[in-house]
């Protein structure tokens, strides 16, 4: 397994974050964490990539305990986190900020930099421009592309739609279509989570910092309670009742089996 969080517990001082999160992300999947604000999404994708730390639980990749590798240098372990907000450098060049990206190994730089322009199109239109004074949706891809220059083989991604028109959305998302059939791995926070699932082979609902659900992608988009809290859809009284578990917890959910992981 690629990556793996067993038993994560989080904290910000006195307020606990994550209560024991357990998830896992194979090889060449994207795997989508549904959840309203503040249900630990970005709290799990920043704990994943070292900016934060567990209070008690583990973070794996390739069975290797995260903790013991700097935040740092997981870029150098095949980990890019694209966050929330984007963060580009402003005052830097299209080309800085992707070149940023291939900071702690160079020697593939140029052909990466081939690559990223030929999926954004627009970065290349823009390649001497500051980062600053590109649209949101621009911003967007300049971070995705800066995260890719690295060559990672996991990506995490913080609301790549947040506050894009729906145009530039679906470019968004073909895009992440397009990474992961090159085989990176995807972890994707996402509120807009049908276009999340669309793309998805699996997902994990968080609810005030616990793994309430997990499924396969059309398992979830087949619930009726996914469907009413995060698709809006309206479903008839008495059918938004949890479901039991098919298979049981010990089928686990890299199986696609629904597992109702808690009771609160």
């Amino acid at each position: 397994m690629l990556l793996t969080l067993s038993d994560v517990e989080v904290a910000y001082g006195a307020v606990t974050a994550l209560r024991g999160v357990s998830l896992q992300v194979a090889e060449g999947e994207i795997v989508t964490l549904l959840g309203a604000n503040g249900a630990g999404k970005t709290t799990t994708l920043r704990t994943i990539s070292g900016l934060l730390r567990p209070r008690s639980g583990e973070v794996h990749l390739d069975g290797r305990p995260l903790s013991s590798i700097p935040a740092h240098g997981l870029v150098g372990a095949g980990v890019s986190h694209v966050p929330e907000g984007r963060r580009v450098f402003p005052s830097m060049s299209v080309r800085e900020n992707l070149l940023m990206g291939a900071y702690h190994d160079r020697r593939h730089a140029r052909a990466d930099l081939e690559r990223v322009v030929a999926l954004f199109p627009r970065l290349a239109e823009r390649i001497g421009q500051a980062g600053g004074t590109l649209s949101g949706g621009e911003q967007q891809m300049l971070a995705i592309g800066r995260a890719l220059m690295s060559r990672p083989r996991l990506i995490l991604l913080d609301e790549p739609s947040m506050g894009l028109a729906p145009m530039i959305v679906q470019t968004i998302f073909q895009v992440i279509a397009e990474i992961n059939r090159e085989g990176v791995a995807v972890l994707l926070v996402e509120q807009n989570a049908a276009s999340a699932l669309r793309i998805a082979g699996r997902g994990y609902v968080l609810e005030t910092g616990r793994v309430v659900l997990a499924d396969t992608a059309a398992g979830l988009l087949a619930d009726d309670r996914v469907r009413q809290a995060y698709l809006g859809e309206d479903v008839a009284d008495g059918e938004d009742e949890p479901a039991p578990a098919r298979g049981g917890a010990a089928a686990g959910p890299a199986h696609g089996t629904a597992i109702r992981a808690d009771s609160a």
